[in-house]
């Protein structure tokens, strides 16, 4: 059995790679979004997932879950605009969305992601 970690440190992997399945950490809004509406938050986040996907060899279109924590259960309906923009037809991942605290104070929105990897070639 193989494990590989991406980019690592003491407290988590940003993504581990088990049989050709990605498990990304949770990823939150840039600095640049972090005192944004959801709306803002959202959009920088899922552009963190983007990046982090193709990091490991995947993309949206292989995503396999998805759980989505928001602060406020008012913020669904935003923050589902920009979710149903971002995922391509027809490659829906199963999704949870439950409300729960966020990491700092500023953050209105957090996603988990697993996905799967084209290829084997683990070099990062």
């Amino acid at each position: 059995m193989t494990i590989h970690r991406h980019d690592t440190k003491a407290r988590m992997s940003r993504a581990v790679i088990h049989n050709g399945i990605a498990y990304l950490c949770g990823q939150v809004a840039g600095p640049e979004a972090r005192h944004g509406d959801i709306t803002a938050q959202t959009e920088s986040m899922l552009a963190r997932v983007d990046a982090l996907l193709k990091e490991v060899g995947s993309d949206r279109e292989n995503l396999l879950t998805a759980t989505i924590y928001l602060k406020d259960g008012h913020d669904v309906a935003a923050m589902n605009a920009v979710w149903d923009a971002w995922v391509p037809t027809g490659h829906a991942p199963a999704r949870t969305c439950v409300c729960a605290p966020m990491p700092a104070d500023e953050l209105k929105v957090e996603v988990t992601v697993t996905a799967a990897i084209s290829g084997k070639d683990y070099s990062f």
